[in-house]
């Protein structure tokens, strides 16, 4: 059987609704031929719509869906060259491990050999050699959702679709499961299209993500511009923990802001805004507790200081408010009252519009 290769998804302009609900709204984007695109938000955002729609088990109230530059908006899902490991695996439980895997070339019309032949192939690429003969039920979360993978590979599809694949696993397995998912996508250059609400999760497999909030994309980037350059309170505060503060652009010159926090002077990109009101978001890791000179940077106070191994999570109490500050590294603990006072890192403080 010739395999087709890896393809683009793109969308244009598509909507979904539901009788009066609007479930997709607008949305256009592109995926490219062997990489791995997450769709992340919150419950309800739309992601999985989205992710329906690549598959073709929802189709588009509007707009165009391609794969591979070919149009297929209007395709039923099993005239799609297009696969999907769902969260909950979706596994036959009278079927051995095997049968499972090779359902889909033997429903094709393939000779039992050759659906043999290729489901033992996708196994060995997962490491489920040697499990052929078990049952779904004799084996661990991450087994069956290894197995949901081999079946979802076995015809080498154009693209393949994760939905919150992960979700059913204890957090080490999640973290060694995701690895392998990258793994395979990359090694065998695979178009993946993956749904998550984890956003620890978006960042780690993902060459790009979409942020979805109500229907519509809020950013798309890769994850490293997503974490550093958020658009929006929103994709500041969904993607890591973010310090939200109000703030006034005192003036701009060029590409740089002056902005005045506390008794704190800050110059930071000014990313489009202009003098006036702003806000400001600060991630947790960026707020550096003495990390400023006498008489500079924020005053507080510790309300709360918690281990957690490799770090502290630490509220202050200051005159702008509360704030969150991760501090890595082994450091004696700080007794709530303790006075501190807040300076800077030079990244994770960004400029966004006023709410």
């Amino acid at each position: 059987m010739p395999k087709a290769g890896p393809a683009s998804v793109e969308f244009r302009n598509v909507s979904m609704r539901y009788g009066a609900v609007t479930a997709v709204d607008n949305v256009s984007f592109s995926i490219e031929a062997g990489k791995l695109v997450t769709l992340l938000g919150p419950s309800g955002c739309g992601k999985t719509t989205t992710l329906r729609m690549i598959a073709g088990l929802e189709i588009a109230s509007e707009g165009q869906i391609l794969i591979g530059g070919k149009d297929v908006t209007k395709l039923s899902a099993a005239d799609r060259d297009v696969s999907m490991v769902f969260q909950s695996y979706a596994l036959f439980p009278h079927m051995s491990v095997l049968e499972n895997a090779a359902y889909g070339p033997t429903v094709k019309g393939l000779s039992k050999e050759t659906a043999r032949d290729m489901a033992l192939e996708k196994l060995a690429l997962v490491g489920l050699k040697g499990f052929e003969k078990r049952f779904p039920s004799e084996l661990s979360g991450g087994q069956q959702q290894r197995v949901a993978v081999a079946r979802a590979l076995v015809l080498e599809p154009q693209v393949l679709l994760f939905d919150e694949p992960l979700s059913n696993l204890d957090a080490k397995l999640r973290r060694r499961v995701r690895e392998e998912i990258r793994e395979l996508q990359q090694n065998l250059n695979l178009t993946v299209a993956y749904v998550t609400h984890d956003q620890e999760e978006a960042l780690a497999v993902s060459d790009r993500i979409i942020v979805m909030s109500n229907a519509r994309i809020a950013q798309e980037g890769a994850p490293r511009e997503l974490y550093e350059q958020p658009v929006d309170a929103f994709v500041a505060d969904f993607i890591g923990d973010a310090n939200l503060l109000d703030t006034t652009i005192g003036s701009v010159s060029g590409e740089m802001a002056t902005v005045t926090l506390g008794q704190a002077t800050l110059s930071l990109p000014a990313r489009g805004l202009a003098a006036g009101p702003a806000r400001i978001a600060i991630r947790p890791e960026s707020l550096l507790i003495d990390g400023a000179e006498a008489g500079a940077g924020l005053p507080g106070t510790v309300r709360k200081c918690t281990y957690l191994g490799n770090h502290q999570d630490i509220m202050v109490a200051t005159a702008l408010g509360e704030l969150f500050v991760v501090r890595y590294g082994a450091h004696a603990m700080l007794e709530p009252g303790t006075p501190v006072r807040l300076g800077f890192a030079n990244s994770g403080v960004t400029l966004i519009p006023p709410a």
